[in-house]
């Protein structure tokens, strides 16, 4: 089949950062999907494999995580799907990634693509949706329903793939005042299509932006990116007995600062459950199931931004240089071999 991997890490910049690869199939164990992959998108979490973990044993590391594709075949101990199913998943980071014709993937972890969407815009959302869901509902316990609760929950970095996904379901899904943020008139525009209510400059001092709109405050806060660069002002902004969620990973930081004010901290990190085989992992399955129906009833919508063509190395690398800058919209997606 072909694949697309690398054998050292290197600079995106470097052609053998990213090769396309010829490799065997993959056969799928008991629980698992063998799956035909029509469409992927990238992630940070790519680049972020790509540029520091080795492969092992002189092979090549194929990395990816979100895909959608079709079903060509099933363990024998698989309930939850057949084959001809189309289908939309994140993977594992203990196997190898979607960036190749056939995928083997654990089916708890899959959910039943919308009906609605094409493959390219299906793929755009799996690893965001899952995140921002478990950030969301599993991690700060915000409760489900749209009466307006009087809370208010802050986005940093609202206009990434997360961003976008968490700001509809906080919008749409809860009672919350939603604020999220971004720093060009594009990604601005953006972030209030998608339904934040208001929407701050995150270049300027997050509390001084907070009272410009008549805020003195926020109860929750999901920081998505440069945690280390905001914390003062995170400190600064966010309630007494607050929530705060963190899915990047900052340089250190004093996170005595919350004391004062005895805020909760949280950390989403959605291969949690896969990694550890924990006993709720079919809780992706199913959130990923509720959102395609979310989808397909018109709640929530892709955050598919741009398309990079077809998934070679080339493409690949001109995808991973986009997402290094920090200042990607939505998501770049892949599709087809």
């Amino acid at each position: 089949m072909k694949a697309i991997g690398y054998y050292r890490n290197l600079p995106i910049s470097d052609p053998e950062s990213l090769i396309d690869l010829e490799l065997p199939d993959p056969q799928p164990g008991p629980r698992d999907l063998l799956v035909e992959v029509h469409a992927v998108s990238v992630n940070p979490v790519d680049v972020k494999v790509r540029a520091g973990m080795a492969p092992e044993n002189g092979e090549a590391k194929v990395i990816g995580w979100d895909a959608s594709g079709i079903v060509r075949a099933v363990g024998r101990d698989v309930t939850l799907f057949k084959p001809g199913d189309r289908v939309w998943y994140a993977g594992s980071l203990l196997r190898p990634g979607t960036n190749s014709e056939l995928h083997v993937v654990d089916e708890r972890i899959v959910g039943s693509m919308p009906q609605s969407l094409n493959f390219a815009e299906a793929a755009a959302l799996p690893l965001t949706s899952i995140t921002a869901w478990e950030l969301l509902f599993d991690r700060l316990k915000v409760a489900e329903g749209t009466a307006p609760s009087g809370e208010s929950l802050l986005v940093i970095g609202a206009a990434g793939g997360v961003g976008s996904v968490l700001v509809q379901l906080a919008r749409k899904l809860t009672g919350l005042t939603v604020i999220g943020t971004a720093s060009r008139p594009e990604t601005s525009k953006w972030v209030s299509e998608l339904g934040a209510h208001h929407v701050i400059d995150h270049t300027k001092p997050l509390s001084q932006e907070l009272k410009r709109i008549g805020l003195e405050g926020v109860d929750y806060i999901a920081s998505l990116n440069q945690t280390d660069r905001h914390f003062d002002e995170i400190v600064a902004s966010i309630n007494p007995q607050g929530h705060l969620a963190l899915i990047d990973d900052p340089e250190l930081f004093d996170f005595r600062k919350l004391k004062r004010k005895s805020v909760a901290l949280h950390w989403e990190f959605m291969f949690t459950r896969s990694m550890f085989g924990t006993k709720d992992q079919i809780r992706q399955h199913q959130l990923l199931n509720r959102v395609a129906s979310l989808i397909d009833e018109g709640v929530l919508r892709t955050t598919l931004n741009e398309s990079f063509g077809t998934i070679n190395a080339a493409n690949l690398r001109r995808a991973h240089e986009l997402v290094e800058t920090n200042r990607s919209r939505g998501k770049l997606v892949l599709e087809g071999f």
